[in-house]
């Protein structure tokens, strides 16, 4: 193909061109590019290759939670005898119909395939952010149960059994996600989302992540737009004045979600004591 359009083997050999794999080469200033790595891959896959699992998360901008993978992931037919290289992932799995779409020119899982998909490969915390994501989407309950009827055993399996009844799409953020199964998996009890709190007189207080209302507690998630100098001040007013009409405010990052998920369940249970 390059011959055909007049590209040498010289021209290959330069420093403006990256060689992805065997065969494989895009420019360097459009290599980082998820649609540009995902079309070389399939100028060199099988025919009725699919964009799936990890991948197809990015064509439906599903965030994924401390994953670090630039391969693109397909799946194959059982049959097909292609291997991964370093640019690829290959899945034999079977897929139905229904089960593949077409998404901005790439063919790819659709949207409950690619949670049964990741549900092979993550965490349940992190399931549970891609299944609240997936929710949030348009996807309903009844979708991602039917697909689980669809592979009701093999690799994550009892994974997506798991996290499913907890999915729920009002979550904001992955953080908000992964602390709710935290909470679920501690047995705690689960709060309700995205609150308005108002005073005893029917005042706004604020707008609270997690609530319990029952125990006046409320959780919030400091993100990087919370550095902003008005939020941070505006954060510190609301903050003051659901203080002063008896809620108890938690604050936590990702690095306390990620890096002491026991300090975050220890200061929730204490709270709602």
């Amino acid at each position: 193909m390059a011959r055909e359009a007049g590209i040498s083997d010289e021209a290959l050999r330069r420093r403006d061109v990256v060689r992805l794999s065997r065969d494989t080469y895009v420019p360097r200033a459009i290599a980082d590019d998820l649609r540009t790595r995902i079309e070389a891959v399939l100028l060199t896959a099988p025919d009725g290759a699919v964009v799936s699992h990890l991948t197809a998360a990015g064509i439906w901008r599903i965030d994924l939670p401390i994953v670090d993978d630039e391969r693109v992931h397909v799946t194959v037919s059982t049959g097909s005898a292609v291997r991964g290289r370093a640019d690829r992932v290959i899945h034999r799995r079977p897929l139905e119909p229904g089960e593949v779409t077409v998404e901005r020119g790439v063919p790819v899982t659709c949207l409950p395939r690619t949670w049964r998909d990741l549900a092979g490969l993550l965490e349940r915390p992190a399931l549970l952010a891609v299944t609240d994501q997936v929710l949030a989407a348009g996807c309903s309950m009844e979708d991602l149960e039917r697909q689980l009827r669809l592979q009701p055993s093999g690799r994550g399996a009892a994974r997506a059994r798991d996290v499913l009844p907890v999915g729920d799409a009002r979550s904001e953020s992955v953080m908000e996600s992964w602390t709710r199964w935290l909470i679920h998996d501690a047995r705690l009890p689960m709060p309700d989302l995205q609150v308005d709190v108002r005073s005893d007189r029917g005042i706004f207080l604020g707008r609270g992540d997690f609530v319990w209302l029952e125990h006046k507690v409320l959780v919030e998630f400091d993100g990087d737009h919370h550095r902003d100098r008005k939020t941070f001040v505006d954060d510190l007013r609301r903050q003051n004045g659901l203080v002063a009409a008896g809620w108890t405010i938690l604050r936590f990052t990702s690095a306390d979600v990620l890096g002491r998920p026991e300090y975050v369940i220890a200061t929730i249970r204490a709270a709602l004591r």
